[in-house]
């Protein structure tokens, strides 16, 4: 069974995490794995519920990006093939 945590979950336990509270304790409460808490602190560290929204809209947008750049891509090669024959 897979848990989905918002950034804001994530960032209120890992701030309990920076006030002193036991991983072990932490991630019994959540029934996650110690390493899905680490990697959360190596995403999220440091960072602010408002941060955290922000960098969610710049992956979505980088998304959007990387398609409208691919799909710009295969249209320039799909010109170039059909100008390399002879009509």
């Amino acid at each position: 069974m897979k848990k989905r945590f918002t950034e804001e979950q994530i960032i209120k336990t890992l701030k309990r995490l920076d006030a002193g509270e036991d991983v072990k304790t932490i991630c019994r409460e959540l029934g996650v794995h110690m390493q899905t808490v680490y990697k959360w602190k190596s995403k999220f560290g440091g960072m602010e519920v408002s941060d955290a929204k922000r960098l969610r809209e710049l992956e979505a947008e980088c998304g959007k990006l990387k398609k409208m750049y691919s799909e710009a891509m295969m249209t320039i090669e799909d010109l170039r093939h059909i100008n390399s024959k002879n009509w």
